[in-house]
């Protein structure tokens, strides 16, 4: 049996503490400064996370290994599994074209380019979070609002600011459920937090989104359909992630906040001129104006409403019960890991939920989708072995990070750090989102954040006596704001509407937004752990 140590290192918390932030040092600088590609940059971590593992904590190569082995699997199932699946679903509607009468049939919805934003880059990005995650929302939804009009970097703005309150619950929920696995904290609870911090967050974007489009003007003007799809939003949001599935929480809400608008009395007028003059800078495209028949319209919606009944049936008890029964946990081989007090730790055995998982339930989803869509058999093996292809990289990234991660955990690095990090006493909980927007800021990833911080959140919590379920969820929910400032968002948000090279003007115009809202989480964070605003969690 290999037993923790939180001071390895010369018998010292704080030098302990040093070299086991080395492996999370060399990620984010080879990520920040050296502008390593992701996938290296995560295995070179792996390696010296490895090394400080056995040279400094004494843990045998063998466990070492296997720990990290642990981390990877978790990475390519359930992780990998949701967004491989998710992610082939949207190629099935791209290559079938029924993305493009999707996206003719929002830009019918209204010809006011504030009501557009809202529509494309808060909604339907939402439900593009939701799915797929990964970048995707901002490169769509950019596109989608160049095709409509709107001028390349106005656009590329409004997708980064809105792709931040569906975050923590995107690719089907694959950062709680990341979260939940490496703090050993139950998902429900996990959802149940961030359910009560990312809606406050949905309260605010759809109004900064209007001005950031049309100013001054654009808020005085469309605050009303504003308001009412962030609210519905956050309602939708919330309720899903307390009370119903956490890999619901995102598709809920998108529709909510988009099925809001219409309801709104005059979301749908006529713009003025002059605020389309003022905005829609850029040429609109042609294809706009094409009539789709009915039944291809219904056929473009189908995959989207095949996923939330899917997941809706598998959340009703007789059937999530028998969902479950296929759960198989089993001792983790060459793995015996105790904590400092000798008690046996979590990650000594795995749970495998080859059925009820969120991936299994997706691909259910597309076989169905591939039907209704009319995608021969052969065409449909044929993209989802084009999915895994593109997503090579991000697999490998995924995989080492979390392989990291595990390593960090089993190890003891990670709590040695949070013991060292709780000497911030009170101010641990400000601190705690600014962790996880730093995290996401330079890893583009809230699950690749939450598995890197998660467990040093919760022991630092520990240690402090706040809340971990409460530090947990702020690390996801502070990370999402970083996601409008990650080079690889900023990376792709240029190349899809033609500004390759100007990622340093788009960060200029995005930053202040990230830091505002930041400190609006932190306030919150902080709030939740006193009295003033702690009648707010479960």
């Amino acid at each position: 049996m290999y037993v923790q140590e939180l001071e390895p290192v010369a018998d010292s918390l704080g030098l302990s503490a040093l070299v086991a932030t080395l492996p999370l040092l060399t990620v984010l600088v080879l990520l920040g400064a050296v502008r390593m590609k992701a996938h290296r940059a995560g295995l070179i971590g792996l390696a010296v996370a490895a090394a400080v593992a056995w040279l400094a904590y004494g843990m045998p190569l063998g466990q070492t290994a296997s720990s990290a082995a642990q981390g990877a699997v978790f990475g390519l199932f359930p992780i990998l599994w949701i967004v491989v699946n998710a992610l082939w679903v949207y190629r099935m509607t791209v290559r079938t074209r029924h993305f493009d009468i999707l996206r003719r049939s929002f830009g019918r919805l209204s010809d006011d380019p504030r009501i557009q934003a809202l529509v494309i880059a808060f909604c339907f990005g939402a439900l593009l979070e939701a799915l797929a995650g990964f970048g995707a929302p901002v490169a769509i939804c950019s596109v989608m609002l160049v095709a409509l009009g709107f001028d390349p970097v106005r656009a590329a703005v409004v997708a980064l600011v809105a792709n931040t309150a569906p975050v923590a619950f995107g690719a089907m929920g694959t950062p709680v459920v990341t979260l939940a696995q490496v703090t050993g904290i139950p998902l429900d609870t996990v959802a149940t937090v961030v359910g009560r911090q990312t809606p406050l967050l949905a309260l605010v974007v759809p109004l900064l989104l209007v001005a950031l489009v049309d100013g001054r003007r654009g808020l005085r003007e469309t605050w009303i359909p504003a308001a009412a799809c962030g609210l519905a939003f956050a309602a939708a949001q919330f309720a899903a992630s307390n009370y119903v599935s956490a890999q619901l929480a995102d598709i809920g809400a998108a529709l909510a906040g988009a099925g809001a608008l219409v309801a709104v009395p005059g979301a749908r007028k006529p713009a003025a001129e002059p605020v389309r003059a003022a905005v829609l800078t850029g040429a609109r495209s042609t294809d706009l104006d094409h009539d789709d028949p009915r039944p291809d319209v219904l056929r473009a919606y189908a995959p989207y409403a095949l996923i939330v009944a899917i997941f809706s049936v598998a959340q009703i008890p007789p059937v999530k019960d028998f969902l479950a029964e296929a759960t198989r946990t089993f001792d983790w081989p060459f793995l015996n890991v105790a904590d400092p007090a000798g008690d046996p730790v979590g990650g000594n055995a795995f749970s495998l939920p080859v059925v009820s998982t969120g991936g299994t339930l997706v691909l259910l989803a597309g076989v169905g989708a591939a039907v209704v869509l009319r995608v021969p058999a052969r065409v449909a093996v044929r993209e989802w072995l084009a999915t895994v292809r593109e997503l090579r990289f991000a697999i490998l990234t995924v995989t080492s990070v979390l392989g990291l991660a595990y390593v960090m955990n089993l190890s003891g690095q990670a709590a040695t750090i949070g013991h060292f990090v709780a000497d911030a006493g009170a101010g641990l909980a400000f601190l705690s989102p600014v962790l996880g927007w730093f995290g996401v800021a330079v890893s583009g990833s809230d699950t690749s954040a939450n598995a890197l911080f998660g467990s040093l959140q919760v022991t630092a919590a520990e240690q402090s006596g706040l809340s971990p379920e409460l530090l947990a969820a702020a690390n996801s929910s502070g990370g999402v704001l970083g996601k409008m400032i990650s080079p690889q968002n900023l990376t792709i948000a240029c190349a899809a509407v033609g500004l390759a090279g100007k990622e340093g003007d788009l960060l200029r115009k995005v930053l202040p937004w990230s830091i505002a809202l930041l400190l609006v989480m932190c306030l919150i964070v902080v709030g939740q752990s006193t009295a003033v605003l702690g009648w707010m969690l479960p």
